[in-house]
């Protein structure tokens, strides 16, 4: 954790406090725009690129003091590269790292409220600061007996604030995705969803522990020890697994074998999750993996979890075979059960929706189409990110009535976008494993 970050002594927490926040940061965006605009009278050349970085700064600055459901949004769009001004995806995605920690006192009162007990009075020793801070929660390093334990602790406020503080997003969201409101609305309840859960850590030890008991036979992985009588509704502790984040990791510059093992682990954990579990891990942002000695993938966070319903699978998974060898009639079927077209289309707008999002899963389905994928082709991702501003820009999307495409298909895609990312930052080439139905 930086030393330079300075510890925050309390959170707003109601809803008045939140809403004045939201409110005074979104009276600095709009000033931003007011100087953007007096500047572009004298230069009528400038372009929004400073705009786009003050308003990242004074957007994330806010949500960082704000924690919570705000941060974690601010954290999924930085991961939807293609979504976001590159300005704020740089700032943003400080999200997946660092959040400015909560002061010790605070620390002890959520002990107490939720164990009964102090951190000194549970533990032999306790890290007085945090080690790492994130979106929804904190984590600190402590010891019992000879157990190294890392100590997961959700910021006060977080679990009640979801609901409104999504509606406070709401206009900072239309404004810098791009997005017409349907969609908004669709994309906030399937996230508002997710993040109830990723407050309920009693369901996040239980999926932890289901999840790597389903998936402990995979080569190169391993998974940390939950401890019940050291956790609650608000804390977490398990083992501390020792390692480098990835980034870190590459820095030591490792073997392409190594880079690949590391990668193959990534696939495997992730296609026995979806094919065989029908539940994932729908969070694969860098933070969330640890490279430990002998190039082994320690998985430290289970509190995105998305359930994939059977209809949902079968449709989304079929659209992505090599040879779509599926009649007409059949494929509409598909379409309208994914929810890409419906009854109050037009005829050209179901032509031209079937077009682009056949046209998006055969991108991401191009993976499953060889045998051995080498994540190291940029040419690959270059296509993935000019169709993601495609569609952003496109006029039958922004004019469009609805919002395209099945909820569940919202994690699926965030989920395979960032396993594809995490790839590709690795430089892996990995062998694409796909059930034989997929073949």
């Amino acid at each position: 954790m930086a030393e330079n970050v300075k510890e925050q002594e309390a959170i707003p927490v109601s809803k008045v406090q939140r809403a004045a926040k939201f409110i005074s940061t979104g009276a600095k965006v709009g000033g931003n725009y007011v100087k953007h605009y007096a500047k572009k009278m004298v230069n009528p050349a400038l372009d929004k690129e400073s705009l786009h970085q003050s308003n990242a700064k004074d957007i994330y600055d806010s949500l960082s003091q704000l924690k919570g459901s705000a941060l974690k949004v601010a954290q999924m769009m930085s991961m939807d590269k293609n979504l976001l001004p590159r300005a704020y995806q740089d700032k943003f995605t400080m999200a997946q790292y660092s959040a400015p920690p909560l002061s010790y006192p605070l620390v002890v009162k959520t002990f107490q409220q939720h164990l009964g007990k102090t951190p000194d009075q549970l533990f032999d020793t306790f890290t007085r600061s945090a080690v790492n801070a994130a979106s929804i929660g904190q984590v600190h390093q402590a010891t019992k007996g000879d157990k190294l334990l890392a100590v997961k602790i959700q910021y006060p406020g977080v679990a009640d604030s979801v609901g409104s503080d999504l509606k406070l997003v709401r206009p900072f969201a239309l404004r810098l995705l791009n997005m017409n409101e349907k969609e908004l609305d669709h994309y906030m309840a399937e996230v508002e969803e997710r993040l109830l859960e990723e407050t309920d850590y009693v369901l996040e030890v239980e999926r932890s522990r289901e999840i790597s008991k389903a998936c402990e036979h995979i080569p190169n992985l391993n998974f940390p020890t939950y401890y019940d009588e050291l956790s609650a509704d608000r804390i977490i502790t398990m083992d501390w697994i020792q390692g480098k984040h990835i980034k870190e990791w590459l820095e030591t510059n490792p073997s392409q074998e190594a880079k690949n093992q590391i990668g193959q682990a990534l696939w495997d954990f992730y296609h026995h999750q979806v094919h065989n579990l029908m539940q994932v891990h729908a969070d694969p942002h860098p933070g969330n993996f640890i490279v430990q000695e002998n190039d082994v993938l320690g998985i430290i966070d289970f509190g995105c979890v998305k359930v994939i319903p059977e209809e949902f699978y079968h449709g989304y998974f079929s659209l992505i075979k090599k040879d779509l060898l599926i009649k007409e009639e059949e494929l509409n079927q598909i379409f309208y059960d994914l929810e890409f077209i419906s009854d109050k289309d037009t005829e050209q707008e179901k032509v031209y929706f079937k077009g682009v999002f056949k046209e998006m899963i055969s991108l991401l389905g191009k993976p499953f189409h060889v045998e051995k994928f080498d994540f190291a082709d940029d040419g690959f991702f270059e296509q993935i990110f000019m169709l993601g501003d495609k569609i952003s820009n496109d006029k039958m999307f922004k004019k469009s009535r609805q919002a395209r495409g099945s909820r569940h298909g919202l994690y699926i895609n965030r989920t395979y976008f960032g396993l594809y990312n995490l790839l590709n930052q690795l430089q892996a080439e990995v062998v694409t494993t796909k059930p034989d139905w997929l073949k």
